[in-house]
């Protein structure tokens, strides 16, 4: 290649010939060197802090990118930090040691020490190279004495759903379900009471229940008390519909026909028909359908008919009886 080059210069080909060739034959490029790679690691993105009971809880994701997109190199070191705010925070802060979990750090800070105070957090990662990211973005949290936690949790079984009640200081509350085979609770509603109904419970499914109480020292920020006892429930359909309403009854030539207002049970199997010839007892005479109407054949002239309607729902509990219509046959 370097015979080559000295016969091109022979040529009279010059600079720009000398280029072209260089490039052709493969034999590298023209321009400046690329820099070298810098291998700062990616800042924390999504720093997250709560008071807990009588703990700062503390997660975030560790990072696994360089700001140029390139894996950083392990082992990473995580520089965690609490301090109150102003100048010089990074100076001023405590370090705070945090646990690595499936890739999301943990870290778990007694908050004695900071009640009545605002707090600063931040974190920063440094990377096999000895080079830091730049800080998270600061996280504010003013530390409020613990918030005391729900006490003696109760759960009962009701026609409207699971109803909750439990003890301690009024607020505002959370309220965490489990069900069946679920490994995690989740939020399932809030309350403003010391009382809450799971109106999306299902009889025969068990469930699982805990209350936390959350207090706002500004509009920004809220403290969060330890998770109340658990308390565990199958919930059992023990509770008959309501008793129908509107009967009529109406002679007709060779029969006495029925009707009524139509039941609203989500769980409504249908309705029983008792009736009373003369001044006798009442007794089941027929098994209805969801229809609120029924036609009596085996009725005599003369004789007069008293009726009631009651309703039933698919676990077979029965409501009281409807109000009683009477027919004469004539």
């Amino acid at each position: 290649m370097t015979a080559h080059i000295r016969g091109v210069h022979r040529a009279g080909l010059g600079i720009p010939g000398l280029a072209a060739i260089l490039l052709l034959g493969g034999c590298g490029y023209i321009g400046s060197p690329l820099p070298p790679l810098s291998n700062v690691p990616s800042r924390v993105a999504d720093l997250d802090v709560a008071e807990r009971g009588s703990r700062i809880l503390v997660t975030f994701t560790v990072p696994e990118m360089t700001t140029e997109g390139q894996t950083i190199k392990a082992p990473l070191k995580l520089d965690l930090r609490i301090g109150p705010p102003g100048d010089d925070w990074a100076g001023r802060a405590k370090p705070v040691t945090a646990a690595i979990r499936n890739k999301i750090a943990h870290a778990e800070i007694p908050a004695a020490e900071w009640t009545g105070q605002q707090v600063t957090i931040g974190v920063r990662v440094t990377g096999a190279n000895g080079k830091d990211s730049a800080w998270s973005y600061y996280q504010n949290l003013p530390i409020v004495p613990p918030p005391g936690k729900p006490l003696s949790l109760k759960s009962e079984a009701t026609a409207r759903g699971v109803h909750l009640t439990w003890e301690g200081p009024a607020g505002n509350f959370r309220i965490f379900r489990r069900a069946g085979d679920e490994k995690d609770f989740t939020m399932a509603g809030a309350a403003d009471l010391l009382e809450w109904t799971d109106a999306k419970s299902e009889f025969g499914e068990h469930y699982w229940y805990r209350v936390q109480r959350i207090v706002k020292p500004d509009e920004r920020h809220e403290a969060q008390s330890d998770p109340s006892d658990e308390t565990a429930i199958t919930p059992r359909d023990t509770f008959p519909p309501a008793a129908p309403t509107g009967l009529n009854a109406a002679a007709a030539p060779a029969s006495v026909e029925l009707s009524w207002d139509r039941n609203t049970e989500e769980d409504l199997a249908g309705y029983r028909i008792y009736r009373a010839v003369a001044g006798g007892e009442f007794e089941k005479v027929a098994e209805a359908s969801q229809i609120p109407a029924w036609s009596d054949p085996n009725v005599e002239p003369g004789k007069t008919y008293r009726y009631a309607v009651t309703a039933v729902d698919r676990t077979g509990n029965e409501s009281g009886r409807s109000a009683v219509a009477e027919a004469t046959l004539q």
